[in-house]
């Protein structure tokens, strides 16, 4: 309210110093939040344990600087993904980013469990075609800057999205990523209500992305 404005506003003008927090929102943000408090302990984190970390906990601020806390007290040396998957396994299992991981990798058996169990674990169908989109958005992205190398500022990303885009580019093709935007855009209406069915529009969604993966594979 404008009490509080008033004194927001005598702090700033007063000589103490003040520090701006932004909010932290997107998967960068949250990415330099892990390993911003990692490094404040002399510790060192993986990128892929970065990134294991804010798929599974991401969600939740709170959670998530609870993970990076207790990983810090029960581990030591580097961070590793093992012992992220040592700890949360049950959390990154669950959720939508698991498909979307196994789906971009053309693992057809490995995405379609990981849908059925993320749904059994309540997972909402719109969350997975969110991380379905973000997977593909994230491919394209790369796969639009060609041989430039950008930085990951640049292209909107974390570092250690940039680099998990660039190894999983290797299987997939031009036309197998414009296949693969228009499922997820397809499953995307159909799982905001376009459909009877959204748990079986996201599915097909999966298939689609990891058979276009598969054919990208056999054209290069």
């Amino acid at each position: 309210g404008q009490r509080g404005k008033r004194l927001l506003d005598a702090i700033k003008a007063s000589p103490y110093p003040t520090v701006q927090c932004e909010a932290i929102k997107s998967a960068k943000d949250k990415s330099s939040l892990v390993v911003a408090d990692v490094r404040r302990t002399g510790r060192s984190i993986a990128p892929e344990a970065v990134g294991a970390l804010v798929d599974a906990l991401g969600s939740d601020l709170r959670e998530l600087c609870s993970a990076v806390d207790q990983l810090l007290a029960d581990t030591q040396g580097t961070v590793s993904v093992d012992h992220v998957h040592t700890y949360y396994a049950g959390r990154i299992e669950a959720t939508g980013f698991t498909v979307a991981d196994a789906a971009a990798a053309g693992n057809t058996p490995a995405a379609i469990t990981a849908l059925r169990h993320a749904v059994a674990t309540g997972t909402d169908p719109v969350a997975i075609v969110a991380a379905l989109a973000m997977k593909v958005r994230q491919l394209a992205r790369v796969a639009a800057a060609g041989g430039r190398r950008m930085s990951p500022a640049e292209l909107g990303m974390a570092p250690w999205q940039v680099d998990r885009a660039r190894r999983e580019l290797q299987g997939w093709s031009d036309d197998a990523l414009a296949t693969s935007i228009l499922a997820v855009a397809r499953a995307d209406a159909e799982a905001k209500g376009a459909s009877r069915d959204p748990v079986y529009a996201v599915e097909r969604a999966v298939l689609t992305i990891c058979n276009a993966r598969r054919a990208g594979t056999r054209r290069r």
